[in-house]
């Protein structure tokens, strides 16, 4: 599939033997990036994505929800040479009020990052600021806040960093998701089929009850998560024109550890609650998208005179002759997770997380073993990999 590859762990509960390395080049694939939800946990992300940014694969298409929005904004909405830097700047920016002294013993790193915690909750730099007080208590008929806070700021921040007339002119492919307030349904902004502001990056991030609706034309919108935390199911619903890699970072962990008292339990709490189930979304997609494969495989073999028959034609609509490779990599962290850890901007904390993300897909594509298909790979249609944390000071966990 690649000229050099990450390591990676077949999820199938029966192992295969190895055999020769994918001969697809990636001139030949689409690279597709897909950016969970997570707060102050996507400087992962942005580690993940230097590190791919001077490697063989380069996203063609990023899809992102609430953070994971913004930082694929902050990529397609810059020509390449400028995307890390602007990743930088943004993240720099919103940690800037948080230059607390970083914890010299791990005794003392949950104290600090819990105070980092408490400091953002009064507004956050470029991104978020406390409403006055009488936007909660406004009369009957006068405009009241639906939010804590005011995000004004990250709307200069998103005009400052990004590039939107680039975004428009669709050299890398952008897609966003929120959440209609009066339906309930998943939405996404694709540059494909829409005009992408300010607004519709700042929609996919108002999560509530910290940040109000965002209002596109006259529809209100709030941060995808609420239903879906993760982008993949419309990377997977759309028909592709050629073979896709998937690389899925996710920010929550759908598996963990027996909570051992009520901060880890909260912790965990949320990291089930926002991996939106991933491995199980994976799981059906993937089948769905196996069951397109061998809808097109079956149709082919069709004899000629049936191909135009009403029936085989409506099968065609639903074939997918494209494979797809989902590669899935987890942020875990090094320490003792906490409930706040979605907004704890500390810039050790942010820095720490950015270096993460850089050495695990770093390992991964120095690594040229990580990815193999057997005979029966190549007609599945889907091939899923999760990538292990290769850190060996870390416990190894799935």
């Amino acid at each position: 599939m690649m000229a050099t590859k990450p390591r990676a762990q077949k999820t199938s509960s029966q192992a295969k033997p190895a055999a020769t390395a994918p001969q697809n080049s990636p001139d030949k694939q689409s690279i597709v990036l897909v950016l969970q939800g997570g707060g102050a946990l996507g400087a992962y992300q942005a580690g993940v994505y230097e590190e791919l940014s001077t490697s063989d694969y380069v996203p063609d298409w990023i899809a992102g929800v609430s953070i994971g929005a913004i930082n694929a904004a902050l990529i397609a909405g810059n020509l390449p040479e400028r995307r890390v830097e602007r990743l930088r700047e943004f993240w720099h920016r919103v940690s800037s009020g948080m230059l607390l002294p970083e914890p010299i013993t791990p005794s003392n790193r949950t104290a600090f990052k819990w105070l980092s915690s408490r400091l953002s909750l009064f507004g956050l730099n470029g991104f978020y600021q406390m409403r006055p007080v009488f936007d909660f208590i406004a009369p009957p008929g006068y405009p009241t806040a639906l939010g804590l806070y005011d995000t004004a700021p990250l709307r200069k921040t998103l005009l400052d960093l990004i590039d939107f007339d680039l975004i428009n002119k669709k050299p890398v492919r952008l897609s966003v998701g929120a959440v209609d307030v009066l339906t309930g349904n998943s939405v996404y902004f694709d540059n494909h089929e829409c005009e992408i502001k300010p607004e519709h990056i700042m929609a996919s991030g108002a999560l509530p009850p910290a940040f109000a609706p965002v209002v596109i034309d006259g529809v209100p919108y709030w941060d995808g998560g609420i239903v879906s935390n993760t982008p993949l199911h419309y990377v997977l619903d759309h028909r592709q024109d050629k073979d896709r890699m998937v690389l899925q970072v996710d920010l929550f962990s759908a598996r963990g550890e027996m909570p051992t008292d009520m901060l880890s339990a909260q912790a965990r709490h949320k990291n089930i609650m926002y991996s939106s189930r991933t491995r199980y979304g994976s799981s059906m997609l993937t089948q769905l998208q196996s069951l397109k494969h061998s809808i097109d495989n079956v149709v082919k073999h069709l004899p000629a005179e049936m191909q135009n028959h009403p029936a085989v034609m409506e099968l065609k609509k639903h074939a997918a002759p494209q494979c797809i490779d989902l590669v899935q990599l987890v942020y875990r962290p090094a320490v003792r997770a906490l409930p706040s850890a979605d907004y704890e901007f500390s810039r050790a904390s942010v820095l720490e997380r950015w270096r993460s993300g850089a050495a695990d897909i770093r390992f991964c594509i120095d690594n040229p073993d990580w990815l193999y298909k057997s005979a029966s790979d190549a007609e599945a249609g889907v091939n899923v990999y999760d990538l292990r944390n290769p850190d060996p000071t870390r416990k190894h966990r799935s």
